[in-house]
């Protein structure tokens, strides 16, 4: 009986987890697609990139990979749809974290990441990512995205 019981607790633990992590997921998704589509298009080596995220990184893990790669798609697919609309449902999902900086920094990584998936990471791809530093409060500089100087 007692085995059961550590189950249903086993089970149950793992759903509030998920409960707790899906914003993460759905932000981290967004963020993925508006890097990818940074260019106007989300290349495979992007799209395997997202997997293997979905795949390795641990507050993403208690998530099916298609759940999240779903996501992705849907996020993607309103950016081809609508650019404007699509874009700022895409941000809503990602200013949620905008007063969690561990989470933001992790949004962040992911992004450079999605950036670094082709082996060299584009403009286009680090003005996007510049940009949601921006929107989510994290420090371009952390992460080598911004040194003053270099645009002037």
């Amino acid at each position: 009986m007692s085995g059961f019981f550590s189950s249903l607790i086993g089970q149950y633990r793992e759903q509030v987890e998920r409960h707790q992590q899906r914003p993460l997921l759905e932000a981290s998704m967004a963020a993925c697609a508006i890097v990818a589509m940074a260019d106007g298009n989300v290349s495979f080596p992007e799209r395997v990139r997202v997997d293997q995220i979905l795949e390795t990184l641990d507050a993403l893990r208690v998530f099916d990979p298609h759940e999240g790669v779903n996501l992705f798609n849907e996020f993607v697919a309103a950016i081809q749809k609508d650019g404007e609309t699509g874009h700022e449902k895409a941000i809503e999902a990602v200013r949620e974290f905008a007063d969690d900086p561990q989470s933001a920094e992790l949004i962040i990584r992911i992004c450079l990441a999605i950036c670094e998936a082709e082996g060299e990471i584009s403009l286009v791809d680090q003005v996007a990512t510049v940009s949601l530093c921006s929107l989510i409060g994290v420090d371009p500089e952390k992460f080598g995205l911004y040194r003053p100087g270099v645009v002037d």
